[in-house]
């Protein structure tokens, strides 16, 4: 009886555990969204299609329509992205790097990838400077890359209508001169249809594989794992918060939780099967 009474004790700890862990941290991630991040997400629009007449300017500086990076049947990757960003977006670009220089295919044999600046004040010679900087990650194929990896600038606020097209919701702040998005990468059919979606910072190289494989079949793929980070700084006069991440740690008060709830739930079990073997033991002693 009193090992009984030890055991209650200690499930009932940790059922107060689950609420001590849970409730700051959930409260701590579910705040009020600072005013900037209002509106800012991301809505997924698998099976629509983007206008692929829509026109960029190149790292030349000319001016090209989305549909000269739509051909032979070759899948698209998408970011939409901001080249001056010195938080969120590095971290996709870096993400990205690395995951397309593990899987084996060549772009523009298997794939071409297109990045877009968001920033309307952002000229082709910064979007060509970036281009460099990045393609100076990769080992091999290098020459592939160059010719297959489009960095454009934005023209005509074009990247806003692409943008609404594809789901992708950002703001201008224009008190700190920066932008609040999402992280997130777009994989497009070679007719421009949207096949799936990516998020974070980081990319297993199957999991791209895969969404190239989906888009030029003209597969589509709900995202089952969203986890959302925002790029946004912190601003003291306006009493909000950093929402890089947010998301981060939700998810892991979240997996706290589960933890602990599989482990008081072990203990309610092995509680039972003890029970339940106590009272076995106890019938044989009488049968005897």
């Amino acid at each position: 009886m009193e090992r009984r009474r030890r055991f209650g004790s200690v499930k009932f700890a940790g059922l107060l555990a689950i609420v001590a862990a849970a409730l700051p941290l959930w409260s701590q991630t579910n705040r009020v969204v600072p005013v900037p991040l209002k509106g800012v997400g991301l809505d997924e629009q698998i099976g629509k299609s983007i206008d692929l007449n829509l026109e960029f300017t190149n790292e030349k500086g000319y001016q090209q329509p989305l549909k000269d990076f739509f051909k032979q049947g070759r899948p698209v990757l998408l970011n939409l992205v901001y080249y001056d960003c010195t938080m969120l977006c590095n971290l996709i670009l870096n993400g990205q790097v690395d995951a397309l220089s593990k899987i084996p295919w060549t772009p523009g044999d298997k794939y071409e990838v297109v990045t877009i600046s968001i920033n309307p004040g952002e000229t082709f010679n910064l979007a060509a400077a970036k281009k460099q900087t990045y393609l100076a990650g990769f080992t091999k194929n290098q020459a592939a890359f160059a010719a297959h990896w489009h960095f454009l600038s934005d023209y005509a606020d074009n990247s806003k209508k692409l943008a609404d097209q594809i789901g992708f919701h950002y703001r201008w702040d224009p008190r700190i001169q920066n932008f609040a998005h999402t992280a997130a990468i777009t994989f497009l059919s070679p007719t421009g249809k949207i096949c799936r979606y990516l998020y974070g910072i980081k990319f297993k190289p199957l999991d791209m594989r895969l969404a190239f494989t989906e888009a030029s079949q003209e597969k589509f793929s709900f995202s089952v794992d969203r986890l959302l980070l925002f790029c946004y700084h912190y601003d003291p006069k306006a009493n909000s918060y950093a929402a890089f991440a947010v998301n981060f740690m939700r998810t892991g008060a979240v997996l706290i939780v589960l933890f602990l709830l599989f482990f008081v739930w072990r203990l309610f079990r092995t509680d039972k099967l003890k029970h339940h073997a106590e009272r076995e033991e106890v019938a044989l002693t009488k049968g005897r």
